[in-house]
């Protein structure tokens, strides 16, 4: 069961302090931590736990990048299931934390409650093809990096280093386009809380991060095989 906690904890983590970062303190009051504060805090709480709990789990914390390491031939399929059910889990616990302390202030405005979406609901007002392209493309170089890090011919201990790095880098990027996913258990957090459009639009972002994984893991699986002692 370790493993399951470490997952449920891990992903708890990432909600709660990214999205916290953009609910809480984004625009506080004019002199908020930003677009670029909000990607290093998604970073961080991959780096961090990269290194807490890394040894335990894996560190997934994301339905995406379980499915793009099974495809990689890292991960074993009997394990798939039962690690997204926990960092779902571990994501809307995160967003309910976040949702106490939030409205916890008088006369708040949670807005879209860092939910992702495109349209209307864009934070640059990206449209479905925009959206869903960013989604696919920015997951595959995630599960690209991801695989790379953790390869047998990687330089030890600094897996989680490139990979919180990629996930920055990622957000500055796509932000604006959909308040960045590239994780299911991230999205459905937030929907939860936010209901209507953000549950309506919440299949794209299962779609666009699960297909971009397995187009990662396969490939690849084909340029680097893991090398097994």
């Amino acid at each position: 069961m370790s493993k399951y906690v470490a997952e449920f904890i891990g992903t708890l983590w990432l909600v709660f302090a990214g999205c916290g970062s953009a609910v809480l303190a984004a625009g506080f009051p004019e002199l908020g931590i930003g677009f670029v504060g909000v990607s290093l805090s998604f970073g961080l709480s991959v780096l961090t736990m990269a290194y807490a709990i890394g040894h335990i789990s894996g560190c997934h914390l994301n339905p995406a990048v379980t499915i793009g390491l099974w495809a990689g031939g890292r991960f074993p399929a009997k394990e798939v299931l039962p690690y997204i059910i926990v960092q779902v889990l571990g994501g809307i616990a995160g967003a309910a934390i976040l949702y106490l302390i939030a409205t916890g202030k008088a006369g708040v405005d949670l807005g879209g409650f860092a939910a992702n979406g495109y349209g209307e609901h864009s934070p640059g007002g990206y449209n479905l093809t925009s959206g869903f392209t960013v989604e696919l493309v920015m997951t595959f170089i995630f599960l690209i990096v991801i695989l790379g890090a953790t390869h047998s011919k990687a330089s030890p201990g600094f897996a989680g280093i490139a990979i919180g790095l990629c996930l920055t880098l990622i957000h500055l990027v796509s932000i604006p386009v959909t308040n960045t996913s590239v994780n299911p258990a991230r999205s459905t957090s937030q929907a939860i809380f936010v209901g209507g459009w953000a549950l309506e639009q919440l299949w794209l972002f299962w779609l666009a991060p699960i297909l971009g994984a397995l187009i990662a893991g396969f490939v690849y699986k084909t340029i680097s095989p893991e090398v097994k002692s």
